[in-house]
């Protein structure tokens, strides 16, 4: 997963937006917040302030083997390909089931922008988990991880949870919904991808059956 920074649109003498500004814009920018980040009948979102921070967990229940989510998950060097938000993610290095990867982009949001320009330290326990943490980056804080828990009747939850501090002071409520806008999206961008992985696998079982 992601992080990203927030940060306020500067005006032209280079300040920050005062956070008062925002104030009568709030209740229209929330709800079409809440509107845009309104994920699937498939996938819960639940975003709650904590300390300075937003924890963020995130669930879908996939029709895909865990192998086929593993591969999509560690797909590192080509998130950018289905992951909105991110226009570059490469791998810096690896040793072994540890690794490093460099992640660029920037998410748009009425006039908010969010660059985003972190490295992460990933350890991959194969067709389990994938557990993250920042090492250099616009954000304060990112910690958390990917989890995959095959179910009784062959389908697969995929969960998400962790804790993002952005460098940017905004109002509470503000931050918390932009989070879960942004961690919402990047998810659901991540299912579709499994899914549409899915299809094509089983479209290429059944033609050469």
């Amino acid at each position: 997963m992601c992080a990203v920074r927030l940060s306020i649109r500067r005006n032209r003498r280079g300040r920050s937006l005062p956070a008062w500004l925002l104030l009568p814009a709030l209740p229209l920018l929330l709800s079409s917040a809440c509107a845009a980040a309104s994920p699937t009948d498939e996938i819960s979102v639940q975003a709650t302030a904590r300390d300075a921070g937003v924890e963020i967990t995130t669930r879908a229940v996939v029709h895909a083997p865990a192998e086929l989510i593993w591969q999509t998950l560690t797909d590192y060097d080509h998130l950018a390909h289905f992951v909105p938000g991110i226009d570059s993610s490469r791998v810096v290095s690896r040793q072994g089931d540890r690794l490093v990867v460099e992640q660029k982009g920037i998410a748009r949001w009425w006039f908010f922008s969010y660059p985003i320009h972190v490295e992460i330290a990933a350890t991959e326990r194969p067709y389990r988990s994938i557990d993250v943490r920042l090492l250099q980056g616009n954000l304060r804080r990112l910690q958390g991880g990917y989890r995959i828990e095959p179910q009784p009747d062959g389908s697969t939850e995929l969960t998400w949870h962790g804790v993002i501090e952005p460098d940017t002071p905004l109002p509470r409520f503000v931050q918390t919904a932009l989070l879960r806008r942004s961690i919402s999206e990047q998810f659901a961008g991540m299912v579709r991808e499994i899914e549409r992985r899915a299809d094509r696998a089983s479209s290429a079982s059944s033609a050469s059956s």
